[in-house]
């Protein structure tokens, strides 16, 4: 019996899980915010030093929190560029999250090589403003001698990892986090050089890519650092999915993946193909409204709050007296609308009450990513049972809808840090790998977490009519918005 920790640096904070090796039973935790003003950002959120990361780091790992731990798994926010020079000096601050700054740079892009369809041929998706592919496109135009000096890109996770184990000559990362760059292909395990030169303007070193169950590299005192991945992929190795497995994510914005063999791609940029961390595939469908519309809703009705919104949704009936609500809020992404508006549909005397807008504010969240398990389920991918997450996945309201208009079994886990659990899990997997205790092909098996689980049950056929009517809605709105 050994102890290894996950460490996962979120966006704000970081959080470090000291776990059991053999049962992945969390001992230790700890946390810390990172530096509330990052170093040299300049102020601007889009920008931050990475040292904040490794201040944020050393304080969350105080106290002997790591005593005894013998390998540390990395897990770290998606789409952060690191930009060094030829030494491995920041060339400028990390670039995190995706804005407005970016867009054009992304539109830039997908008529540089062509369209849309081009881009999903060759690395499986279609650059957003928040991907680094984008990010480097940014830069060449408007910090020119910043791009030029630019010799080599490191991801959060890619970075941290480095720095742990003492800035060596060799930089890795694992195909999770480089099939989010933009110019890493899931589907060829290869990087594209070319698309680099595209958007930055010359080639860089890019850090290479290693095997799930392979170690970054040990540190001088001994401990073992795994390949390290991006928060998706470790929060969905945390949760232990599987095949016949989808994870529907309730955030401002929503989010469906699920585990697949095979790369997908779409030409019409709907999915985007990005690797796990096991070694399989997670294709990945975005919406872009989800609780900021029952957030919408709750303020229109005059609210307090969400849970407020879910009482008053719990009053009506499924379907809502028959109104219909496109949640299209922000435009959407899936179905590709990015310039729409929401739909209500359906206003009837009867239907006007404030109990079934709060219902079909649900029912239709809820029914858009239904669309987007769709889009996945057209392409083959087997979904036996949907994980659903997010705080919103704890209202009355979510959970008394979900699993008729899924169609299928709602699993809701109990919050916990899955994306530190993730990386803890990986490590363990390195570790037995290199003592000869675990197959480099089938990674630890570790308790599963600790759910709520959801039956569609006589509830099935009423929900798959609300679905209905909210497909028919959606094609005399936007007729055939959802053909690939």
């Amino acid at each position: 019996m050994g102890i290894v920790a996950g460490l996962d640096s979120s966006p704000d904070f970081t959080r470090i899980v000291v776990c059991d090796t053999d049962s992945g039973a969390v001992l230790r935790q700890g946390y810390a915010p990172h530096p509330v003003e990052s170093p040299d950002s300049g102020g601007r959120p889009s920008d931050v030093d990475p040292q904040a990361w490794l201040l944020s780091l050393g304080e969350a790992a105080g106290g002997g929190l790591l005593e005894g731990v013998q390998a540390i798994g990395v897990s770290a926010q998606q789409n952060a560029v690191v930009p060094l020079d030829a030494q491995g000096n920041t060339v400028r601050p990390a670039m995190v999250g995706g804005d407005k700054r970016t867009q054009v740079a992304a539109a830039d892009l997908i008529d540089a090589l062509g369209g849309r369809e081009a881009w999903a041929q060759a690395v499986g998706c279609v650059p957003q403003a928040a991907q680094p592919v984008t990010k480097l496109r940014w830069l060449a135009r408007t910090e020119p001698e910043n791009a030029q000096r630019t010799a080599i890109l490191l991801q959060a996770h890619d970075w941290l990892v480095w720095q742990l184990l003492g800035r060596p000559v060799r930089r890795t990362t694992d195909r999770g986090g480089a099939s989010g760059t933009g110019y890493w292909s899931a589907a060829t395990g290869a990087y594209r050089p070319d698309l680099v030169e595209l958007a930055l303007g010359h080639q860089v070193m890019l850090p290479e890519v290693i095997g799930p169950a392979d170690a970054a590299g040990t540190t001088p005192e001994g401990l073992l650092i795994s390949v390290g991945t991006g928060e998706t992929m470790a929060a969905a190795f945390g949760l232990g999915i599987g095949l016949g497995d989808a994870v529907v994510s309730l955030g401002a914005s929503g989010s469906v993946m699920a585990v697949h063999p095979e790369a997908l791609v779409d030409g019409s940029g709907m999915i985007t193909a990005l690797a796990d961390a096991t070694g399989m595939h997670l294709p990945v469908v975005t919406t872009l409204n989800a609780v900021r519309t029952l957030r919408g809703t709750a303020e229109l009705l005059g609210l307090p709050d969400l849970e407020s919104l879910s009482e008053l949704a719990m009053k009506s009936t499924p379907g809502a007296h028959g109104l219909v609500l496109l949640p299209y809020l922000e435009g959407e992404r899936t179905p590709n609308l990015p310039h729409t508006a929401g739909t209500l549909a359906g206003l009837r005397r009867e239907s006007m009450k404030a109990e079934h807008l709060a219902r079909a504010a649900f029912e239709g969240m809820l029914c858009g990513l239904a669309d987007a398990l769709d889009v996945l389920r057209a392409r083959g991918v087997e979904v036996r049972r949907v994980f659903l997450l997010g705080p919103a996945a704890e209202l009355p309201a979510v959970q008394a809808a979900a699993p008729s208009l899924f169609g299928t079994q709602v699993v809701v886990p109990q919050p916990a840090d899955y994306a530190a659990i993730g990386a803890a899990r990986q490590a363990a997997w390195a570790l037995g790998a290199s003592q000869g205790t675990l197959d480099a092909r089938t990674p630890p098996t570790w308790q599963g977490a600790v759910a709520q689980v959801l039956e569609p049950g006589e509830e099935l056929a009423v929900g798959q009519a609300v679905r209905q009517q909210f497909v028919s809605v959606r094609e005399q709105t936007h007729p055939g918005a959802m053909r690939p």
